[in-house]
C-alpha cells in the first residue's frame, strides 16, 4: 500500500495506467466459512500436486499454525503460500516414514524442522545469554531493572528476547531522558511511548508540587536500535522502582504500552515475547516463580507452544495480565501500589506513597537549592 500511495500521488502516469485497486488482506476471521475453504485449500493442493490426504487431526494443525501465524485466536491467516509450503514439506514428513496419510506428528514435524532452518541467530541469542555475554537476570530482584521483550522479524520467520531496561533516577529539570534517544537509536514510536511516560508521571504525581526529576532510561546492551512502544511499561515500572528505591522481580518479564491514564494497552507479538522468555527460564531451569506480565486485553491473542502450556498447566510458568501501572507494580515488587486519599497523599507504605514522598523531596531540596543560589 505505500508504494502504491507514493506512485499514485508522485507519478502523474500512474494513476492513469492502474485505476484499479485491491486490497488484499493478510488474515481473515475465524468462522466456519473460513474454516471450510482452508480444508477445500488443503483438498485442492493435495490433489494438485499428488501429495498424501490429511487426516483430521493434521487438518486441525493446519488450522492452528494459521492462527498463530496470524497472531489472534479469532483470525486465520491468508498467506497461502506458506501454508501451501507446510502441507508439502508435512507430506514429505509422511513418506518418510512411509505412512499414506498425513497426521498431526507429520505436520508438527514440518514446522519444527522449519523454525529449526530459520533460528540460528536466535540459537546464537540464547547461547550468548546462558554464557552471560548478554546480562539477563532470571531470579532475584533489583532496583530500577526490568526484563522487557523484543521481537525480531528475519524475513518469515520471527522470534523474541528478554532485554535488561534499567532506570536511573535523580534531583533536576531534565525529566525522562530516553537514551537511545540520545545515541540517536530510538525510532518515533520508540520517542512518543517515552513522552507518554512523562505526561503519566506529571498526572499522578505533579499536582501538588513540580516534578524535579531527572530519570534516564536504557536498552542495555542494545546497538542496532530500539522502536515500537510495547516496552513502555517495562520502563515506568523501572523508573518507580527507581525512584521508590523498591527492587523489581527478575523472575518476571514485562510487555506491554501505556497511555497517560496508566492504562496497559495490548501489543502485537504476545505469543513470542512469552516464549522468547520462557526459553531463556526453562535452559536455566524452571523455578516455578517464572512469568510474563502481558496487557489483559491480549489474552484473547494467547496461542502458546504446548510446551508452554505444559509448563503453565503445571504451575511451573505464569502468565499475569494487566490493565493498569498499579496492578503490574504490585506483582513485580510484591508492594502495594496505593490508592490516593481525600487527602489528597497515597496510602502510607505504598509504592504511591513512596514515590510521592521522594518526588516532594527532590521538589523541597530543589527549591531550597534555588534560594541558597
Amino acid at each position: 500500500p505505500f508504494l502504491y500511495d507514493l506512485l499514485y500521488f508522485e507519478d502523474e502516469d500512474f494513476k492513469k495506467i492502474f485505476k484499479i485497486r485491491a486490497d488484499f488482506d493478510i488474515e481473515m476471521p475465524k468462522d466456519s466459512t473460513a474454516i471450510t475453504n482452508y480444508i477445500s485449500f488443503i483438498k485442492m493442493i493435495c490433489d494438485e500436486e499428488n501429495l498424501h490426504p490429511f487426516d483430521k487431526t493434521a487438518i486441525a494443525e493446519v488450522i492452528e499454525f494459521g492462527v498463530r501465524l496470524a497472531g489472534r485466536q479469532n483470525k486465520l491467516s491468508t498467506r497461502f503460500n506458506i501454508i501451501a509450503d507446510l502441507l508439502r514439506e508435512s507430506n514429505y514428513w509422511a513418506d518418510q516414514e512411509k505412512c499414506s496419510v498425513v497426521s498431526r506428528e507429520h505436520v508438527k514435524k514440518a514446522i519444527t524442522e522449519r523454525n529449526d532452518r530459520m533460528k540460528m541467530i536466535e540459537d546464537k541469542i540464547q547461547e550468548m545469554i546462558l554464557e552471560n555475554l548478554i546480562l539477563i537476570d532470571t531470579e532475584g530482584a533489583v532496583i530500577g531493572q526490568v526484563n522487557g521483550l523484543s521481537v525480531y522479524e528475519l524475513g518469515e520467520y520471527a522470534f523474541a528476547r528478554p532485554s535488561r531496561i534499567t532506570a536511573r533516577t535523580g534531583l533536576g529539570r531534565s525529566g525522562v531522558i530516553n537514551i537511545e534517544r540520545e545515541s540517536a537509536l530510538s525510532g518515533k514510536t520508540h520517542d512518543k511511548g517515552v513522552l507518554i511516560l512523562s505526561g503519566y508521571l506529571r498526572a499522578k504525581y505533579a499536582q501538588d508540587k513540580p516534578l524535579v526529576m531527572s530519570a534516564s532510561i536504557c536498552f542495555e546492551q542494545s546497538y542496532t536500535g530500539v522502536e515500537g512502544d510495547s516496552a513502555s511499561s517495562a520502563e515506568i515500572y523501572a523508573i518507580l522502582s527507581s525512584i521508590a528505591d523498591v527492587p523489581i522481580r527478575q523472575d518476571l518479564a514485562v510487555t506491554g504500552s501505556i497511555n497517560q491514564k496508566g492504562e496497559i494497552q495490548p501489543i502485537g507479538g504476545v505469543n513470542l515475547k512469552i516464549e522468547g522468555f520462557f526459553d531463556v527460564c526453562k535452559a536455566r531451569g524452571l523455578t516455578g516463580t517464572q512469568g510474563v506480565l502481558i496487557p489483559y486485553e491480549n489474552i484473547k491473542d494467547l496461542m502458546l507452544r504446548e510446551d508452554v502450556i505444559e509448563a503453565i498447566r503445571d504451575g511451573k510458568f505464569h502468565i499475569y495480565p494487566v490493565r493498569t501501572v498499579d496492578e503490574g507494580i504490585e506483582i513485580l515488587t510484591g508492594v502495594k501500589a496505593g490508592k490516593r486519599l481525600p487527602s489528597g497523599k497515597f496510602e502510607p507504605g505504598t509504592i504511591n506513597d513512596l514515590v510521592d514522598h521522594k518526588l516532594r523531596e527532590y521538589a523541597r531540596r530543589y527549591k531550597e537549592i534555588g534560594e541558597g543560589t
